[in-house]
């Protein structure tokens, strides 16, 4: 990414602006999670690897909450757990 380099000027263009809001109306207008209902069973579906760990809690086949991390240098020596 060149705006990464030092003394890279940034300009903020058309492009930008329609790509941030787009974005803006996505997460403003779109229902990405659903609500639990108080009866019914959960799933729980999870991934682990040597770079990150992530889960996604779904019920009826609809994604209720979800969660992901990327691991620091230092939890990627953690021993499994089992």
């Amino acid at each position: 990414m060149s705006l990464l380099r030092e003394m890279t000027k940034f300009e903020w263009n058309n492009r930008f602006e329609a790509a941030f809001d787009e974005l803006k109306h996505k997460l403003t207008t779109v229902l990405i999670l659903s609500l639990p209902m108080e009866r019914g069973e959960f799933v729980i579906y999870s991934d682990a690897s040597s770079q990150g760990i992530g889960c996604v809690l779904m019920q009826d086949g609809k994604v209720i909450a979800y969660a992901s991390k990327q691991l620091k240098h230092y939890e990627k020596n953690y021993p499994p757990m089992t």
